[in-house]
């Protein structure tokens, strides 16, 4: 016995119609499968650093770390954590035994997903691949700084200038130039640097390695920069164009020189001996041997030496008939 409403007699049995559109997360698909697809297509992205995520649920565990207080801080280098599981992976980090192992090579890692990820360094894997142009990555983080190049973003800012990057690593890199820091030291001179590629360049002065070789001659570089600049031997590419003349040049430093030299009165060269001022530093080292006395330039015919080239030009001449 019961009552009756109109709602009741109307709608009874009636059926109910499930759009193909309406099925988003309880598809047919494989969860690996699905995720994958989410994190390429950008599905679920953080709105604030720009991380892709596989899920809406990953992406909603994840929006609290930015606004959430760090209560959890690492004891061995302070930094600080929204979450304690956040700072129990981080803790790795510091201590602990690698027991995830490369089977190609002796590289071991302390989580499976940075083997997983390190494992595409062997079999050159790039799932990631950029929607805007024809660039992939095997990490989905190295993708995520890639798209800045075509936003513009840059969310890592100096707090003591005005300069702004793309890369947290870029901006760990230039606070260097605030600190003086240089944390990379050459274990065979005293140098030391502030960026570790600046390290690995300038070891190659110890080793004589010159790993950037030019196809079109038999020259090789240290310096991946110093091949860019000579394969412009080749091809006769003057990128450098001064404003002033109109004159170009083919690196960066032969325009500068050319404008400081030709354009500008700027003499930035002091000698400690008579405070003689110059606009290359070439020609202050050629002044200050007037002051040491240092005689470079031996004649290999005679014991005579000279202070200068053209001054050694000019005794072979006249005392040995050899020259022009």
């Amino acid at each position: 016995m019961g009552f009756e409403t109109e709602a009741d007699s109307t709608d009874k049995c009636q059926p109910f119609e499930i759009k193909t559109e309406d099925i988003t997360e309880h598809d047919d698909k494989p969860c690996g499968l699905r995720c994958h697809e989410n994190i390429y297509f950008g599905r679920y992205n953080c709105t604030e650093c720009g991380k892709c995520f596989g899920s809406s649920c990953d992406l909603a565990r994840h929006r609290p770390s930015h606004s959430e207080e760090k209560l959890f801080e690492c004891r061995v280098c302070s930094k600080r954590f929204a979450r304690a599981e956040n700072l129990y992976r981080h803790s790795r980090i510091h201590g602990g035994e690698k027991l995830h192992k490369c089977r190609m090579c002796d590289k071991a890692f302390k989580r499976s997903d940075n083997l997983n990820a390190h494992m595409r360094v062997h079999t050159g894997d790039k799932p990631h691949k950029c929607h805007m142009c024809d660039k992939a990555y095997s990490k989905s983080g190295d993708l995520n700084a890639h798209m800045r190049v075509h936003t513009g973003e840059k969310p890592h800012k100096c707090h003591l200038c005005d300069k702004a990057f793309s890369q947290s690593g870029a901006l760990n890199s230039h606070m260097r130039v605030h600190t003086g820091d240089k944390p990379y030291k050459c274990h065979m001179c005293d140098k030391a640097f502030s960026k570790s590629g600046d390290l690995n360049a300038h070891m190659r002065v110890h080793t004589g390695e010159k790993p950037h070789k030019c196809h079109m001659c038999d020259k090789a570089f240290s310096k991946s920069g110093n091949l860019n600049a000579h394969m412009r031997v080749h091809t006769g590419d003057k990128p450098y164009r001064c404003l002033l003349c109109n004159k170009s040049f083919r690196q960066s430093s032969q325009l500068q020189r050319h404008i400081r030299n030709v354009h500008s009165n700027s003499r930035p060269y002091h000698c400690p001996y008579c405070g003689k001022t110059f606009n290359t530093d070439s020609r202050l080292k050629c002044h200050v041997r007037i002051h040491t006395a240092a005689k470079l330039y031996s004649c290999r015919h005679c014991s005579k030496c000279f202070t200068r080239l053209y001054q050694l030009k000019r005794h072979l001449l006249k005392s040995h008939n050899e020259g022009t």
